[in-house]
């Protein structure tokens, strides 16, 4: 069999970059070296790199001496920050073409761009570019996802330096139907496209590919993709040990190409095992304890290993000749958008065989089917014990959601929660236990009910909390419903009546003047009716009583601003501070006769009151406003008195200085 290797395969320039920056680190610099995660994706690497003296670390501060390097996928600026504060000396290994990406990302956000990186989001260099946007950055990995978004505005565009050109350029055009704005920044490695263009020509003329590089590597999982969706047979291997002499079998020209974290090393073993494939084949054929491989029936249950997850498929290792297909509609009974969302590689899962042999000699199967065969034993289990199952969440239909319970089932809106549920995506993906309340196997109909689970939840627990609640113990608590009466405030599952008469040590009109939902509070339990489930709670209780301090804050006989909250026949009720009035009584209001209170001040007025009397205990303080009128008059009297004794001091008045010529002809 002929071997053939892609024209751009192996270490790009960042990796080589780095890894030689190591090395020379490792023998020029004293101390202990370190390198913030990986220094690349490829195991082998790695472990030399180890064997060299390079400790691989996750954070800086896992170091308190010696030399960090930074990896080429680069970092946020708060990682260098937090590692020159602790004295480490940094080698920085940043790729160029990442470091560019770096600079347009703090550049855009700097003149107030929103700045969309094409990239996976969960890559460290996506991170890292992210960062440098001081985390304001939106990452978006295909021109689905932005469609989604409709962003408007300044839109500056970078990609992850490991993209493929034709999904970077897609994504490109999707923004700018939407974006008022668009500058476009190509940060896409230039060996990166050369290295894919490569590999997709070198799969179109051979029989079979073989990709080369680590499990965990982005840029070599997209070399599978591209290798994939030429439509030959491909396999990705990290060693030339992960070859299977099966995978050669009738082919006369394979294809090998290889990630940018890929030694060359590597590489030649990988080629030489391929190229002596032909003769372990015979030996193989040739020898009575050969492996055997499975041959595989319509309909047959198996188990088998996840070894690739592509957009649309999924690759499962069954022992077969080949590895089995398994297409995205078959990969759970519900809609799936991304096979990630379902499986990952590594993942042992049981498929049923649904061709043995496609047109194209594929082996396809379906996760779906295997599921459902042993979902609904156990379903029928469930309905008759009555034992809640889990499932998780995939769809949002008309009238409840989809639950992937191994089979499909149906949950009714009315029966998701213990109350009405506005928006029921924030539900989508996650794990829900529930019920199941109905089945029909030969209409493949489940029904589930999550309410009722919570309803016993809640019963339980309300239960504990009624047996275990003291009065004037203090709880905590979240508002959850506002009432004209009061407010129902959630005490650990269990609601307690909060009336609108304990909020406050003042008079409130509604609950939303003191509380709002959402609030969490500190509250004290003043009653609890075992028999009839109601509890009572007050928040005023637990707050500074007002009154416990009026006599030193408003000692008798001093004079203070007062705010007219309320009239009646026999005075005005006036509020010195919230939660404390006092009685200014109707002889009290003037130096004259009152007939009204209404004749001399009216609610709402601002007055100065003067203290006569406080009674803390009965919670009654006794006020004047004609007292203070009084002693407004008296001391002007005085001052009055006082002005005209230092004036007769001086000279002596007459009658004509004091009003004046009547008589004086006027000019």
């Amino acid at each position: 069999m002929e071997v053939r290797i892609a024209g751009k395969a192996g270490f790009c320039f960042g990796v080589n970059r780095a890894i030689e920056m190591a090395r020379a680190t490792v023998f020029e610099r004293a101390g202990p070296v370190y390198s913030l995660g990986p220094l690349i994706h490829n195991p082998q690497v790695q472990a030399r790199l180890a064997e060299m003296g390079i400790k691989e670390i996750s954070d800086p501060v896992e170091a308190d001496t010696g030399t960090l390097i930074i990896r080429s996928h680069g970092v946020e600026p708060a990682v260098l920050q937090t590692a020159r504060a602790r004295g480490l000396n940094i080698v920085d290994a940043t790729c160029p073409f990442v470091h560019r990406a770096h600079v347009l990302a703090r550049d855009l956000t700097a003149k107030g761009y929103q700045v969309v990186v094409v990239g996976d989001k969960n890559h460290p260099e996506v991170r890292g570019i992210i960062g440098w946007t001081g985390e304001q950055g939106l990452v978006i990995e295909n021109a689905d996802e932005s469609s989604l978004l409709s962003l408007t505005g300044k839109i500056g565009i970078i990609a992850q330096t490991t993209q493929s050109l034709d999904n970077f350029k897609s994504t490109v055009e999707a923004i700018s139907k939407t974006a008022a704005e668009i500058k476009v920044f190509n940060t896409i490695c230039s060996a990166t496209a050369e290295r894919q263009q490569a590999a997709l020509e070198l799969a179109r003329q051979v029989d079979v590919m073989v990709v080369a590089g680590g499990i965990n590597s982005a840029n070599t999982r997209k070399l599978v993709d591209i290798c994939r969706k030429s439509g030959k047979t491909t396999y990705h291997v990290e060693t030339a040990a992960d070859l299977k002499q099966s995978w050669f079998r009738g082919a006369k020209v394979a294809g090998l190409t290889a990630g940018a974290s890929t030694p060359d090393w590597i590489i030649e073993e990988v080629k030489r095992r391929m190229s002596d494939n032909e003769e372990m084949v015979s030996a193989e054929e040739g020898m009575k304890d050969a492996v055997e491989v499975k041959a595989l029936r319509h309909g047959e249950i198996v188990k088998g290993v996840v070894v690739h997850v592509g957009q649309d498929e999924v690759m499962v290792d069954v022992g077969a000749k080949s590895e089995g297909v398994i297409p995205i509609r078959e990969l759970s009974c519900c809609e799936v958008t991304s096979p990630q969302d379902v499986v990952k590689v590594g993942d042992e899962i049981e498929v049923c065989v649904l061709k043995a042999e496609d047109n194209e000699g594929k082996l396809i199967l379906s996760k779906e089917k295997a599921d459902a065969e042993k979902a609904w034993a156990k379903l029928e289990e469930a309905l008759n014990t009555q034992e809640p199952i889990n499932g998780t969440v995939r769809e949002v239909v008309k009238g409840g959601l989809l639950v992937d319970v191994g089979a499909r089932a149906f949950l009714p809106a009315s029966l998701v929660e213990r109350g009405y549920v506005e928006d029921l995506s924030k539900y989508l993906g996650q794990e829900i236990t529930a019920r199941v309340i109905e089945i029909n196997r030969g209409r493949k109909k489940v029904i589930l009910s999550r309410k009722a689970v919570l309803e016993e939840d809640y019963a339980r627990i309300r239960q504990e909390m009624l047996e275990n609640l003291q009065e004037g113990q203090i709880v905590k608590g979240t508002v959850r419903r506002l009432t004209q009466f009061g407010a129902f405030v959630d005490i650990g599952g269990v609601d307690g009546l909060l009336h609108i008469s304990e909020m406050s040590w003042y008079r409130i009109n509604h609950p939303s003047e003191v509380v709002k939902v959402g609030d969490e509070l500190e509250v004290m339990v003043l009653k609890v009716d075992r028999e009839n489930e109601k509890i009572s709670l007050g928040l005023k209780q637990v707050l500074p009583n007002p009154w416990d301090s009026v006599d030193e804050k408003y000692p008798v006989g001093s004079i203070i601003i007062a705010k007219v909250v309320r009239l009646a026949p026999f005075g005005a009720f006036v509020q010195l501070e919230p939660g404390v009035e006092g009685l200014v009584h109707i002889s009290h209001l003037a130096d004259r006769h009152v007939a009204k209170p209404e004749e001399v001040v009216t609610e709402g007025e601002e007055v100065n009151v003067k203290v006569l009397s406080v009674d803390k205990a009965d919670k009654r303080i006794r006020l004047s406003i004609r007292e203070v009128t009084k002693e407004k008059q008296e001391r002007e009297s005085r001052d009055y008195s006082s002005a005209m004794g230092q004036e007769t001091d001086n000279e002596v008045i007459t009658i004509g200085d004091m009003v004046g010529n009547v008589f004086e002809k006027k000019d």
